[in-house]
């Protein structure tokens, strides 16, 4: 009965598939390379006149790389005119998708040797390191901009925190800071602000990264939220003297966490969001005694008075100001 049953060979559809859009997309483009040349001579190919200043003069080969593999183009040559294509840019040999993956492997770690041996793998070709380099190049040159662009409006919520990340150094791998801050617009919509890459999380560095974002544009700043870092509440002070400091909600139940068996942390943590969730300041506040009584009758001592010590120390709950 199994003998009967139609096996399809699905590898070799596939590749059947390949070949037929890549031999399809290759007479596509040499039939717009031949029209885009026809429109800079005035003339049909083969077409003589004695008013002609512009003729064609043969082709010249060029490979391009595609999603379905590689296609060879026939690159017309002109005389009398230079032959410039609005098809393809010039020196370009792959796609736009594939420059774009080449930075995006590079920028989240991949080696170069990898990438090399992946675009082997997925496109057939191998592409050089000084390629690799010189995309990657392109690619900061815009990130940088991006990082320094004017803002513009009122930001009066501000989100910030120093993260480690591992990056490549020279011949090894090391761990490298980065000030991260997020800016809450007037429509309530979420932006990342800026960011500085090498910095440590002290009172020069962040009061350094808020002057060059109140340079910027950075204003209407009133409330900002992060961790206890001391560097950084000692700086809000001196640079954004009108905003308000709130403790990171994030980090507040990481310290709640840490005191807590793992087989307790779903109930912990819905009795911590039970106090996020009223309706005003005073609720807030009784009901966050409520649940440092409730972690001591749990036994997590430690954590009530993490909780409580957090209470104590702000003139709001979080959430409350």
């Amino acid at each position: 009965m199994s003998d009967n049953i139609i096996q399809l060979n699905q590898e070799l559809i596939h590749n059947e598939l390949k070949d037929l859009v890549r031999n399809s997309v290759e007479e596509t483009l040499n039939a717009l390379l031949d029209h885009e040349a026809e429109e800079l001579v005035n003339a049909e190919k083969y077409e003589r006149s004695g008013e002609r200043k512009r003729y064609r003069s043969s082709y010249y080969s060029r490979n391009f790389q595609i999603t379905s593999g590689e296609v060879k183009l026939k690159m017309p040559k002109l005389k009398g005119v230079p032959f410039e294509t609005t098809i393809i840019k010039r020196y370009r040999r792959r796609e736009c998708f594939v420059e774009e993956a080449l930075i995006e492997m590079y920028l989240v770690g991949v080696s170069v040797r990898r990438v090399k041996d992946i675009t082997e793998a997925f496109w057939r070709t191998k592409v050089s390191p000084g390629t690799i380099s010189s995309l990657n190049k392109n690619a900061y040159e815009h990130i940088e901009t991006w990082r320094c662009r004017k803002l513009s409006g009122s930001y009066p919520y501000v989100y910030r925190d120093g993260v480690y990340l591992k990056r490549s150094w020279g011949s090894e791998v090391q761990n490298v800071s980065i000030l991260i801050v997020i800016g809450v617009n007037e429509d309530g919509s979420r932006e990342i602000i800026g960011t500085a890459e090498g910095m440590k999380e002290d009172r020069e560095s962040w009061r350094t990264f808020f002057v060059w974002l109140k340079e910027r544009g950075l204003a209407g700043v009133r409330l900002i939220i992060g961790d206890k870092c001391l560097g950084m509440l000692e700086s809000i002070s001196e640079v954004f003297p009108d905003a308000k400091y709130q403790r990171c909600t994030v980090h507040f139940y990481g310290n709640i966490f840490s005191a807590t068996p793992r087989n307790k942390m779903k109930e912990v943590s819905m009795l911590l969001k039970a106090i996020h969730a009223q309706e005003c300041k005073a609720s807030a506040k009784e009901k966050a005694k409520q649940v440092a009584d409730k972690l001591r009758e749990m036994k997590l001592t430690s954590a009530a008075k993490k909780n409580r010590r957090r209470n104590r120390g702000n003139s709001y709950i979080h959430g409350f100001s």
